[in-house]
């Protein structure tokens, strides 16, 4: 798979003339509302500015939606005003955009979908999402291996979804069998001040905790803030998730509190364009599911994950 998403990267950056014809493309996303979606917005931007300078006729056209009824809104106008050629589309809900997304792709335009499935796959040419099951498997593999395969931890879910189901599923499978145990996963809806308020409980229950899972960096930065204001930070380590610049640097500078976290890049939204530019601009086939890796990252290959301008 990595071979075949580098094969296809080549085809979109080497092809420097222009397109037989002018290609307008429409990004919909949800707006930056905690720290992995403005990661998200950031990253579409960029490949917008570094697309749109590579290829002479196209025009990326991005909208970024506060609720799935604004998004499905953005939908029409991209249809009737701008005339798109391709959607590109994080779906604020899977369910609601549904038909929305499927009226697109009754205009004739090529539908590339990206992490947040739509109810019907039929309806698309492109799903591009990370690895969730992965993404908590490589959590878990990190810890059974610094613990020495026995210890005490606690982790924290995000939001309940099929997402998080499967990065919970990943993370038990992975310590399944070993001496970890599982004292406590609570839900702390990816969010910094939930996390902190959840590991402030944790800190209260459990007089022993060896270390933390959080499932997302964000969450992971409340739930440190939490262990330093405790005084506990000696006694544990972190292991977060998302690819946060804050917490890729505090891993890339050798701190002891998150010495390791998981990829789930916001970058996916650029992968997600290139590969639908590339519909557009290359002889090759590009349709298909691209499964992105869930990398681990630790102080030995984080400043390939490091972007220090992104929000996220």
């Amino acid at each position: 798979m990595k071979h075949l998403l580098s094969t296809l990267a080549v085809v979109a950056f080497s092809a420097t003339g222009a397109a037989a014809e002018d290609v307008t493309i429409g990004v919909s996303i949800p707006a930056a509302t905690h720290g992995w979606a403005g990661g998200l917005n950031w990253h579409a931007a960029e490949a917008e500015r570094r697309l749109e300078a590579q290829h002479e006729g196209l025009d990326i056209v991005i909208s970024a939606a506060g609720s799935a009824t604004e998004q499905a809104n953005a939908l029409e106008d991209m249809v009737a005003v701008q005339n798109i050629d391709a959607l590109v589309i994080l779906p604020f809900e899977s369910d609601p955009l549904t038909d929305p997304v499927a009226q697109v792709a009754a205009s004739g335009a090529f539908i590339t979908v990206v992490d947040r499935g739509l109810a019907d796959p039929s309806i698309q040419n492109i799903y591009v999402a990370g690895d969730n099951v992965g993404f908590g498997r490589s959590a878990g593999e990190y810890m059974v291996d610094r613990l020495g395969g026995s210890g005490k931890v606690v982790a924290m879910r995000g939001i309940p979804t099929v997402i998080d189901d499967q990065r919970m599923q990943g993370f038990e499978a992975a310590i399944e069998g070993s001496g970890i145990e599982l004292m406590a996963a609570e839900h702390a809806n990816w969010s910094r001040d939930k996390a902190f308020e959840v590991m402030q409980d944790y800190l209260t229950r459990f007089p022993e905790i060896d270390a933390v899972w959080a499932a997302d960096d964000d969450m992971a930065l409340g739930a440190l803030e939490a262990i330093r204001e405790a005084g506990r930070e000696d006694e544990m380590f972190l292991v977060g998730g998302g690819g946060a610049s804050a917490v890729i640097k505090g891993v890339a500078d050798g701190d002891a509190s998150i010495p390791a976290t998981v990829l789930y890049p916001p970058s996916m939204i650029a992968t997600a364009i290139d590969l639908t530019v590339a519909r557009f601009m290359s002889n090759g086939p590009v349709e298909g599911t691209f499964n992105l890796a869930s990398p681990l990252i630790t102080s030995e290959n984080a400043a390939a994950f490091y972007f220090p301008d992104s929000p996220y």
